[in-house]
């Protein structure tokens, strides 16, 4: 898949709202990879705040809208993982500034 392809689907993805904190999943460092086959299967790997959410649902659900009009991607397969865990750490600066979370200067 190509950059602009690519950045095409991160930037739809910044359009999916974690419904709970009121940020996209992107800043959030809940996005860990994005695929395109060549039959035009998308692959989505990415996981949640916490493992029992019960939102899950609902961002896969927004996830697949999001995607949907981008003509390269013909399916969409959303993987959950639990491994690596998400962390703060993973978490863009906007998204900690928008939260609150100080800001490690050392560590940005």
């Amino acid at each position: 898949m190509d950059e602009a392809l690519k950045d095409n689907i991160l930037g739809a993805l910044e359009n999916v709202i974690d419904p709970e904190l009121g940020i996209d999943i992107i800043n959030m460092g809940l996005v860990y990879n994005v695929a395109l086959d060549d039959n035009g299967l998308c692959t989505v790997t990415m996981t949640l705040t916490t493992m029992g959410c019960p939102l899950a649902g609902h961002i896969e659900a927004d996830v697949r809208r999001a995607l949907s009009d981008i003509p390269e991607i013909k399916d969409i397969d959303v993987n959950i993982v639990w491994d690596p865990p998400w962390g703060k750490d993973k978490m863009t600066r906007y998204a900690k500034i928008a939260l609150g979370i100080p800001i490690n200067i050392a560590n940005k």
